[in-house]
């Protein structure tokens, strides 16, 4: 089975900071990672190509340092690497970036699978996925913590938090998956070799020239939503020494304050 798998490059949401002024992320010095469900959603993938044969496309969309996310990919296993990178297609939205990454996939085409990591840390919508799904009209299941191939089909063991459902998928599908699926490898030294190759440039970068996308659908001005404000949330604590002579009498001291700011 030949499968597509769709990374992105987030900073490591541990370091981030916002600029209180501005409202907006700090990158300079953030470092960036494959974002980590992604690299769920890629372990599947080549698991998957290990049972069946078939290759592993990764595809991102961003800046040229997106590069750096795909060449690990690379390193991972990944047969083929894509980057959607474009001017045109900055400030997108999530419908917006689901529109260009299915009109990539379209074009890349020769695929049986689209991988995606649940949501992007990043972001948290969790939207991307299903949305590509319904773009290029092909079935979906979300949440995958088990998958495993059938003829021209996928048992797919969605998790939930009720209970484990268990979906059989014809191909080509559409699978998003969390951590619990498995546990991603490390890149094997053939693999770095093949992937940091300073004199072969192993990733096609396609732009909105090579898509047959509409311009009023990507973008800023082509995403129904948009953010008003980002900020870090104010921690406001205050602490207090209770007093006393012992435990019993620091107990009533404690009981009094309760009871003094109504909290039982």
């Amino acid at each position: 089975m030949n499968s597509i798998v769709c990374i992105k490059q987030v900073p490591n949401t541990n370091e981030v900071k916002i600029n209180k002024e501005t409202g907006t992320l700090i990158r300079e010095g953030v470092e960036s990672i494959i974002n980590p469900d992604d690299k769920n959603a890629l372990e599947a993938a080549l698991v998957l190509k290990e049972q069946t044969g078939g290759t592993v496309t990764i595809l991102s969309m961003g800046p040229p340092q997106a590069k750096a996310a795909l060449k690990e990919g690379l390193a991972m296993g990944a047969d083929e690497a894509w980057l959607l990178s474009d001017r045109a297609f900055g400030g997108s939205d999530t419908w917006a970036t689901a529109t260009i990454l299915a009109a990539a996939i379209e074009k890349i085409g020769n695929y049986d699978i689209v991988f995606c990591g649940r949501q992007a840390i990043d972001g948290d919508t969790a939207q991307v996925g299903p949305e590509i799904a319904e773009f290029l009209g092909i079935p979906q299941v979300t949440y995958a913590k088990e998958i495993k191939p059938e003829e021209n089909a996928l048992r797919v063991t969605r998790f939930t938090e009720n209970a484990d459902l268990v979906y059989h998928v014809q191909t080509p599908c559409l699978i998003t998956a969390i951590k619990e699926l498995n546990d991603p490898r490390f890149p094997t030294v053939a693999d770095i070799f093949r992937a940091y190759d300073e004199e072969t440039d192993n990733i096609h970068v396609l732009t909105f020239a090579d898509l047959s996308i509409d311009p009023t659908q990507i973008g800023l001005k082509g995403s129904p939503t948009n953010v008003y404000r980002s900020f870090v949330p104010v921690k406001d604590k205050q602490s207090e020494i209770i007093e006393g002579m012992n435990e019993k009498e620091k107990a009533k001291a404690l009981m009094d304050k309760l009871a003094a700011l109504k909290l039982f």
